[in-house]
């Protein structure tokens, strides 16, 4: 078995492009979760030569100047390398959406997702549904990297093992992506037909590396803590990781991967005093990012993923949810008990979980995986993946 030192030391070489990732850990785009705030906030504990990426931006909207999707864009003084996510269907979209980035420097790194299970996205013949498809999707990853390689900004693309266990795509998506000039492939190790339900396979990791030779490969789902990361790297091969649920209310996540993943002791977990101050920090943030009103209610979907676990009341867990001001946040974080500790138990799956089902698809999709047709209507859906 490899060590967590020689797991280290690989991790040492890992570049996206011009950049080097080190430790080798993307925080993943998640509607409405990594704004600037909860980036910076990831940032902070972790290092700033990881990857975090802005929530998931639909290219039509890029090309339409949708005045809320541009804002989405929205990075940090500090923040570099700039990291956005782009949705879309059509080559040619895509490839003016790139265009629009790069020609006003807008970002130095982008992603494509093709990872989305959500049955509005993929009936359309979007997310997960689209690698089946292999000359469309060879048409958009070409696409995207022509309209990048002039500045010099990576592409990257990340995909599901495929459809359901009849219909795997992610071998064929990974030499594709290699082959049109992507930098680096990501693997989410389910198929879209079990949604986040289950556990990963990262077996499919291990072989997507084995079959991608000359760009890096990422592992991505159920990296629920440090050990999670080292034993994913350990047994799979891959070069870097992905990390989305695990660290919903749980941004010191970034510190732990970081001392695991270069053989260092991990810092002891937070007690309730300190997730308070964190929790806080992160409502100050957004405050400074939507204004007090809306950044109370966005924060209010993390309050159970911060206090997980932890013995808070009813009573003061609703108030959590409820919360409207800051100066009120700042009251009910003194009434936590701050010497509790941090409950083992909590560093489990968080987030949506979802139950396996059948993928929705468009007609006669599964029909002819070479139709380069582009779906009708498939790239207005936002979601994530």
């Amino acid at each position: 078995m490899t060590s967590v030192h020689s797991v280290a030391q690989k991790q040492a070489s890992l570049r996206i492009g011009p950049y080097p990732v080190d430790p080798p850990v993307v925080l993943a785009p998640m509607a409405g979760i990594t704004n600037l705030a909860f980036r910076q906030l990831c940032r902070e504990f972790g290092s700033p030569t990881s990857i975090y990426v802005c929530e998931m931006i639909t290219a039509r909207a890029i090309v339409g100047r949708d005045p809320k999707t541009m804002h989405m864009m929205t990075f940090g003084e500090n923040e570099y390398p700039r990291s956005v996510q782009l949705y879309g269907v059509d080559p040619t979209t895509m490839a003016e959406a790139v265009k629009i980035i790069v020609s006003e420097n807008l970002a130095d790194h982008i992603d494509t997702n093709y990872g989305c299970p959500v049955p509005k996205v993929t009936r359309l013949g979007g997310g997960a549904a689209l690698p089946y498809k292999r000359a469309l999707f060879s048409q958009i990853v070409r696409a995207m990297v022509h309209a990048a390689e002039p500045a010099g900004v990576p592409v990257t693309v990340k995909f599901r093992i495929g459809i359901d266990d009849e219909h795997l795509t992610y071998l064929d998506a990974g030499r594709i992506a290699e082959a049109e000039g992507a930098q680096a492939v990501a693997l989410h190790a389910r198929t879209a037909a079990q949604r986040y339900s289950g556990q990963a396979d990262w077996s499919a990791i291990a072989r997507l590396k084995e079959a991608v030779g000359t760009i890096p490969v990422l592992g991505n789902g159920d990296i629920f803590s440090a050990a999670d990361a080292v034993r994913m790297m350990d047994e799979t091969g891959c070069d870097g990781v992905v990390v989305g649920r695990g660290c919903l209310g749980r941004p010191w996540l970034f510190a732990e991967l970081q001392a695991a993943l270069r053989g260092e002791a991990l810092p002891e977990p937070p007690n309730l005093g300190r997730v308070g101050e964190v929790l806080y920090r992160h409502a100050a943030l957004l405050a400074e990012l939507l204004g007090e009103d809306k950044a109370m209610r966005d924060l209010r979907k993390h309050m159970a993923w911060y206090l997980m676990g932890f013995p808070v009341g009813a009573d003061l867990r609703r108030s959590f949810a409820m919360v409207s001001r800051l100066t009120e946040l700042e009251d009910l974080v003194g009434q936590l008990d701050p010497t509790a500790p941090f409950p083992r138990d909590a560093e489990g799956p968080r987030g949506r979980q979802g139950s396996p089902g059948k993928v929705a698809l468009p007609h006669g999709w599964l029909d002819d995986p070479q139709d380069p047709s582009v779906p009708h209507g498939a790239d207005v859906m936002h979601s994530g993946g």
